[in-house]
């Protein structure tokens, strides 16, 4: 580990015990798992090392679609031109946009039909980062720290909703508790407290259960519904219906950390020193959209989405390396099941290009 990173660490976790000793010893998860991400200046996302790329040798701790291939923002370009034709829109919009991968594929594939493209990015070392790789393209790229009052165009979101902090819940079998984060100073620790708070749908859990719920996620699509005046919205990441997250087999959770592509999975050791992330309960997400005003245009694998809108087309005059790459983006044992797509649209309903054949909205 450099020296710098060590020292920003450091600071991070001192601060952080510091702050639970003022309100008490106690936050819920999902207050300290916002802290550890983008506690500013120090959390995992608002530092300044390397965090993507593709073979650990990068110095990365993940891999995202766009960092792996290039076919994939080169096929998703196609549905997104289709849904910029379908809204009558001229604006791209990209939240969390990370390395500027995905935003300089998109920008390449597309050219002239997209007159501006967004991005909105709460990490300043990322958008650093970004307007460094983006610089082609001058003035059409602009970022925001925050959503404007209304927007119109075309959204996009690739894994996004997995880094929204979430809160956790732990049965004991007899009653729920919030699991939330205690300090004695030197080391983090779980302390659980009882709470009204419930996992959606019938209770299936078996005693010693610890998921997550995901009122953060629910609330960024709730407000991008109300702010979207017209366009669509496409959210790509991993997870599940609520019948499958909520599994009494999966009475673990769905938590994990990821560093040097390395998994674990307690999020209280080497806080900021690594990404804590949760998988999505694209149920959740599905109703928190139609409730706000917003129509579902599908949901499927990746895999499908981006055969639908392509990729073998692409696959055909890819180099042999290319393809192989490209290869991870659809295998099942890669990201192309457990990566999902999920469409919503504001305006009149179109039959969107990703989502053609093998739509699973019927099981959200």
């Amino acid at each position: 580990m450099h020296d710098e990173p060590a020292s920003l660490t450091s600071l991070l976790q001192q601060r952080l015990h510091r702050a639970l000793a003022a309100d008490g010893g106690w936050w819920p998860f999902d207050r300290f798992m916002a802290a550890a991400l983008y506690e500013p200046g120090l959390g995992y996302y608002s530092r300044s090392d390397r965090m993507f790329g593709g073979m650990p040798e990068s110095g990365s701790d993940f891999v995202t679609a766009p960092e792996l291939s290039p076919l994939f923002g080169a096929t998703l370009a196609s549905a997104l031109a289709q849904a910029l034709d379908q809204t009558g829109t001229d604006e791209l919009w990209e939240f969390g946009a990370g390395s500027g991968a995905l935003a300089e594929q998109l920008l390449r594939a597309l050219g002239d039909r997209v007159r501006r493209y967004r991005i909105v990015d709460l990490s300043g070392a990322l958008r650093a980062r970004q307007q460094a790789r983006l610089a082609p393209w001058g003035d059409r790229v602009e970022w925001l720290s925050a959503l404007p009052a209304t927007l119109q165009g075309v959204v996009v979101g690739n894994e996004v909703l997995d880094a929204m902090p979430v809160k956790l819940l732990h049965f004991d079998g007899a009653q729920w508790f919030e699991r939330g984060v205690g300090s004695d100073g030197q080391r983090f620790g779980w302390i659980d407290r009882p709470t009204p708070l419930r996992p959606p749908g019938p209770q299936q859990a078996v005693p010693g259960t610890v998921t997550e719920v995901h009122p953060q996620a629910e609330a960024f699509v709730r407000t991008l519904a109300v702010t979207l005046t017209r366009g669509a919205l496409f959210l790509i990441d991993y997870g599940f219906p609520e019948a499958e997250f909520y599994l009494p087999q999966r009475h673990g959770g769905t938590l994990m950390c990821h560093r040097a592509h390395r998994a674990d999975t307690d999020p209280l050791a080497d806080v900021g020193d690594k990404d804590i992330t949760a998988h999505v309960n694209f149920s959740g997400i599905a109703l928190a959209g139609q409730d706000a005003g917003l129509q579902v245009l599908g949901y499927t694998s990746q895999a499908r989405f981006l055969l639908n809108a392509g990729l073998m087309s692409h696959l055909a005059t890819a180099d042999l390396p290319t393809r192989s790459a490209a290869q991870k983006l659809v295998n099942e044992h890669e990201m192309g099941e457990l990566f999902k797509v999920i469409g919503f649209v504001k305006g009149p309903w179109f039959d969107a290009l990703g989502f053609t054949q093998g739509d699973r909205s019927h099981r959200l």
